[in-house]
């Protein structure tokens, strides 16, 4: 068994929180963004998060280190867009691979000091996979419906070169996280399966989705139930939500994956619902107590934070999640095939 599988059988595995809140308290300009390698790029990169990790390394180190110190045991790679896809609209759909990678190895180098600093509590990293900018199951045209703005092998083809890369960097599992369109995240899934078989590698799955609203279902209009047998194919180690909703509001859904996955279970919410200002006023006490249902319930064995969280929630939560067992669950060891 693998030092993440062994560390999840044993206690609740705290995630990061938000790496964009993070990266907004260091208010970089244009100029930071671009960095002098890309001072004459052609068009803006201002926003362009992923690009961080090239430009100012040591902002994206930091932000990891403080999430370990707080609390965490996983902390994601910051590549939430890196993909051929996202990068397009920067035009650096060639750097992909790089982006990737060098996320990967930074996110590493952190996890191993902070490791070596307190061997007894290994530290883990997720190659974050975001859901890209495109929809391969709806139309973004009302006029027509039958459009598609991107095809499952287009997707398939950018999530296998984004996974190759965050393997290669060292990553410990990949997550597919923030799944509105769970298409989508079926490409990602093969892309997977396919590496995985091609590179001799056993590494573990995690997949989280989003609940876009009180109706209860993703933005393609699954609810919790659909979702988790859409994707249960796939043997993984953990299937979630996060984003859009607070723990609050998250809990009825999670207590559908608790009740009829064999997978774990994961999840990390936003810091409440967002004010007038698009802002997240939650505070760390606020949302630890509100996980804590989620802890007397035996819903969940990974638990963290999405938008507007910051170390501060990750500790809260982690102090919570100490003297809580993980809810038990049959799939530790993943079957030696699968269907995709």
């Amino acid at each position: 068994m693998s030092k993440l599988k062994e560390a999840l059988s044993q206690k609740i595995l705290i995630l990061d929180g938000a790496m964009g809140t993070m990266l907004q308290e260091y208010k970089f300009s244009e100029e930071d963004f671009r960095g002098s390698r890309f001072a004459d790029w052609p068009v803006s990169v201002k926003g362009n998060n992923d690009l961080l990790s090239l430009t100012q390394p040591q902002a994206i180190a930091e932000v990891h280190r403080k999430y370990f110190l707080a609390g965490a045991d996983m902390v994601e790679t910051n590549t939430f867009s890196a993909t051929r896809i996202a990068m397009a609209d920067y035009q650096m759909q060639e750097l992909v691979y790089e982006l990737n990678y060098e996320s990967a190895r930074i996110a590493r180098k952190v996890a191993d000091e902070v490791t070596a600093e307190d061997p007894q509590r290994p530290r883990f990293v997720a190659g974050a996979m975001g859901p890209t900018n495109k929809t391969a199951s709806m139309s973004p045209d009302v006029n027509d419906p039958g459009f598609r703005a991107i095809s499952f092998t287009e997707l398939y083809h950018a999530y296998k070169e984004q996974a190759r890369a965050l393997i290669e960097g060292g990553v410990d599992v990949l997550l597919v996280e923030t799944v509105f369109d769970t298409l989508n995240a079926k490409a990602a899934l093969f892309a997977i399966e396919e590496l995985k078989e091609e590179l001799a590698s056993d590494i573990p799955v995690m997949i989280s989705g989003t609940i876009t609203d009180a109706s209860g279902r993703t933005l393609s209009g699954q609810t919790a139930e659909a979702f988790l047998i859409s994707v249960s194919h796939v043997p993984l180690l953990s299937i979630g939500f996060n984003c859009a909703l607070g723990a609050k509001q998250l809990t009825p859904y999670l207590e559908v994956l608790a009740q009829r996955s064999e997978f774990g279970v994961s999840a990390y919410p936003n810091a409440g619902l967002p004010n007038a200002f698009g802002e997240y006023d939650q505070s760390p006490r606020e949302m630890a107590l509100q996980t804590k249902e989620y802890l007397e319930r035996g819903l969940v064995n990974i638990l963290g934070g999405c938008c507007g969280t910051t170390p501060e929630h990750i500790k809260a939560i982690a102090e919570v999640a100490k003297d809580y067992s993980p809810r038990p669950f049959s799939k530790l060891v993943e079957p030696e095939t699968s269907g995709i």
